[in-house]
């Protein structure tokens, strides 16, 4: 017997210990939740910067940059730290702001905003709201050399220093979260987003750009066009952290923003990769739970290590309960296309970031029989081209084949 995290509940699955093989990322050795002194530590040892100390005086604002609700970062407890800190060193309360990267995403709830700061923090900092569609709270700082159109929202040019916070975690085609993901897309413009996303598809080959994956940085078009547009808000400090399967904060890397956010994602890339001999014809993915099953464009990205794991035309059993529904309304439209390439095209000539997610989805839909287990309309999962499924047991009814089970599927890249 097995419990797999389905929002803020569990699902028991009883399986043969014969037949299926647990899929749990190797973690980082002397792994454990950190505590306040421990986290302090961490902010006066960063990596290619000076302290805090040496880089914040008396007099300055700070805009302290937050992952929205979809993401998991011990934002709690790390910018109850900062602000202390900052406080500290002279920075008056009311100089302090904190913004919410929520891209394109909707905006983040009164208790949400409680969750992710702590009722202290989120009753005593002003908070702003980013829309990627109001031109009135966006500027304009050019364009990189690609031709990409730099819209950001405004704030991050009105305050003496910019500090970014965040998890690291693996991402299907910017290859990691956090370091520059804080400022593009988190307070992009949509036309901004649009264009860096875009990168992630080549459309003179059709597929996948070259370079462009899971877990990769060097050549990755999609990540480097986003830290070009970083560089120009030049943050000031960076705080990423690594978190177990509960969102406590497990490690901190705290400095610059590249070099933090580099060594980041190297540690987590050695202690989420797992080596395995073979694929199998069944993968039952779990998500790990709410905020990562929040709605299905989240869900999508344990869908996508499922199918590292999973022979082509195997079974993948996705276990996402999906409480905000699709993650846009306008989602299913891109449904519509008669498969994956079809949709290609329609993306070719009006892309959409959500497009380019649902693609992903078709496609794999396309090489795996996807059996979804959540709480979205079956007409709708229907016609995303997955069976609706009540339970996993009932996903699992019609083959006797071997697999594997991932636990925290978002968080394991499976590597044969």
């Amino acid at each position: 017997m097995i419990e797999l995290a389905y929002g803020r509940a569990s699902v028991a699955v009883d399986v043969a210990e014969e037949r299926f093989s647990v899929l749990n990322a190797p973690g980082m050795p002397d792994e454990h939740p950190l505590s306040d002194a421990e986290i302090g530590e961490a902010f006066d040892a960063p990596l290619g910067s000076p302290p805090l100390d040496e880089i914040i005086a008396p007099g300055d604002s700070v805009l302290i940059v937050v992952s929205d609700a979809t993401r998991e970062s011990g934002s709690a407890q790390l910018v109850h730290l900062l602000v202390r800190r900052l406080i500290e060193l002279g920075v008056a309360p009311f100089e302090i702001r904190i913004i919410f990267a929520t891209g394109i995403h909707r905006a983040v709830t009164a208790s949400e905003k409680r969750e992710l700061l702590t009722p202290f923090i989120a009753q005593r900092i002003q908070t702003l709201e980013h829309d990627a569609l109001d031109a009135s709270g966006l500027i304009s700082l050019g364009e990189t050399e690609r031709g990409t159109p730099v819209e950001v929202n405004r704030a991050l040019t009105e305050h003496t220093h910019v500090i970014l916070t965040g998890a690291v975690g693996f991402h299907y085609f910017a290859g990691f979260t956090g370091g520059r993901k804080s400022i593009c897309p988190g307070l992009a413009s949509k036309a901004t987003i649009e264009a860096t996303h875009m990168l992630a598809l080549d459309f003179e080959r059709g597929g996948r750009r070259a370079g462009v994956g899971t877990g990769l940085l060097e050549g990755n078009a999609v990540h480097e066009e986003c830290e070009r547009i970083a560089s120009l808000i030049a943050p000031s400090f960076l705080l990423n952290t690594l978190v177990d399967e509960r969102g406590r904060v497990t490690r901190v890397y705290a400095g610059d923003w590249r070099a933090a956010h580099r060594r980041a994602c190297e540690d987590y890339a050695g202690a989420h990769s797992l080596r395995l001999a073979a694929r199998r014809e069944v993968v039952i993915a779990s998500c790990g739970g709410r905020p990562y099953d929040i709605n299905l464009i989240q869900a999508h990205k344990a869908l996508e290590m499922a199918s590292h794991a999973c022979a082509e035309g195997g079974t993948i059993v996705l276990l996402a309960e999906c409480a905000d529904g699709l993650g846009r309304a306008d989602f299913l439209k891109w449904f519509e296309a008669a498969d994956s390439r079809a949709l290609e095209a329609v993306l070719r000539e009006r892309y959409e970031v959500n497009g380019q997610t649902a693609w992903s989805l078709l496609l794999k839909a396309e090489r795996f029989r996807i059996h979804l287990v959540s709480s979205l309309d079956d007409e709708a999962v229907r016609r995303m081209r997955m069976i609706p499924a009540r339970t996993i047991e009932e996903a699992l009814a019609e083959t006797s084949a071997e697999g594997y089970i991932m636990p925290r599927a978002a968080s394991v890249l499976p590597v044969i």
